[in-house]
């Protein structure tokens, strides 16, 4: 008997063997023992400071500077990758090849978007790394989900341009991220108009759940309860502003998604928003919907004016200023070190979620990498471009901070893929593949 005639004539409803079909105590054979590999991107703009980014010396024995200060309680599960460089020329300013190239690897076509000194550009020749890997994932119905990948952003102006658009479904197909957390929210579990009806669906459900525990794990009992008190909470902090959380059966504690009602986008609430947005990254994983995400903390040319640092003046303008300013100098370290802290949080926030797979942690089973569009704002320079990884997806070796001199990053892009399992000859332009994957990532 498989699984959805088991759950049947247990009398099971269709809405609640979705879900629990997925669970390891319920996957006959060697689908009880997969691991879910995720990846995620995290952007953020205009360069960082190199002299307070990059460690000193590549090897284990590795210090983190003040910019990466926020991840050292992850060192030995991050690795910073020195001498990565966005080689691709042709059409478009620097800012705008690099967030548009950054993950296709491949030129810009001529369009009628002027940036600020080369000549106008259009959309990318080619598709994405992240979109390509979904793609793959969604071919394989082991591996498929609901969504295949999510596009969160923070901030992300309200226009269709090249710098505002990371990912690529293909060429001239650019994917716009969702800014809103409340628009996500509605995506990942309905539109608003149902969601009075969600909490009664959830009570319904609440029953089958509860015919089928017997027949379940300890494990899979707290993944259940995780779901839908996350689900549950959600909904309440729309309507009450009420922080909530949520025991499992062992007393561990975990934090549900906090989107208290009518948080406006705008510059001051950025802090907030990448919060929620994180939030309902982490239960889209616990769920299952996506097995790739990217977070796009506002865009290329972003000027966030990040108030709560006390910094009034916005990122972009503070960027062009050269190093001898020492007062702006010290904000974009401060900025800089603002975004680590993200990417820090979110890290933990994996690594305290348990993974539905029963495989250690989110974290043990997700690569977050962390980059930008420039390697450093005042020069625009696409050479040294920041990549820092956390988390065990890709199986790379951890814990070491890497130096490849200067190679094109359609060879990092190239790693990426067969750290996935996803092995290609090529991705982007075939010119700056030859010598192809990186050396020595795989453990």
């Amino acid at each position: 008997m498989n699984r959805r005639d088991f759950l049947a004539q247990m009398g099971i409803s269709t809405a609640a063997a979705s879900l629990l079909m997925g669970l390891p105590s319920l996957c006959m054979g060697s689908a009880a023992t997969n691991r879910r590999r995720r990846l995620v991107f995290v952007f953020s703009p205009n360069g960082v400071i190199p002299n307070h980014f990059w460690p000193d010396e590549a090897g284990k024995d590795f210090d983190l500077k003040r910019i990466l200060q926020p991840l050292a309680d992850f060192k030995d599960q991050m690795l910073t990758m020195k001498g990565i460089c966005n080689r691709i020329q042709g059409d478009g300013d620097g800012h705008m090849r690099g967030i548009g190239c950054l993950l296709t690897g491949i030129e810009l076509f001529p369009g009628d978007i002027q940036g600020g000194s080369d000549t106008p550009a259009g959309w990318s020749m080619g598709i994405s790394v992240d979109q390509h890997v979904k793609n793959q994932l969604q071919a394989d119905p082991a591996t498929a989900t609901r969504f295949g990948s999510l596009e969160f952003g923070v901030m992300v102006p309200d226009r269709a341009d090249t710098w505002t658009r990371m990912s690529y479904a293909g060429a001239n197909q650019p994917v716009a991220p969702i800014s809103d957390p409340y628009q996500m929210f509605d995506k990942l579990y309905g539109q608003a108009k149902n969601r009075e009806m969600l909490a009664s669906v959830l009570d319904d459900l609440a029953g089958d759940f509860k015919r089928v525990s017997k027949v379940l794990s300890s494990e899979d009992r707290q993944i259940l309860d995780l779901h839908l008190d996350l689900v549950r909470n959600v909904e309440k902090e729309l309507k009450t502003e009420l922080a909530a959380a949520t025991k499992n059966d062992s007393g561990t504690v975990h934090a549900v998604p906090k989107l208290p009602p009518n948080i406006e986008e705008q510059n001051d609430n950025m802090p907030q928003i990448t919060q929620m947005q994180i939030e309902l990254m982490i239960n889209s994983f616990l769920a299952d919907f996506a097995r790739v995400a990217s977070l796009q903390i506002t865009n290329s040319v972003g000027q966030p004016r990040m108030t709560w640092l006390d910094i009034k003046e916005g990122h972009h303008g503070l960027s062009h200023e050269p190093d001898s300013n020492e007062e702006a100098y010290e904000k974009l370290i401060r900025i800089n070190t603002w975004y680590a802290e993200q990417v820090a949080h979110m890290a933990r926030r994996m690594k305290e979620t348990p993974d539905p797979s029963g495989h250690g942690s989110l974290l043990d089973n997700t690569t977050i990498i962390w980059t930008n569009e420039l390697g450093k704002g005042n020069s625009h320079t696409r050479d040294n471009i920041p990549f820092v990884m956390v988390g065990g997806g890709l199986d790379f070796r951890l814990g070491e901070a890497y130096d490849f001199g200067k190679v094109p990053h359609n060879r990092l892009l190239l790693s990426i893929l067969e750290g996935f399992g996803m092995p290609e000859k090529t991705f982007g332009n075939p010119e700056f593949c030859g010598d192809g994957p990186l050396t020595g990532l795989i453990t």
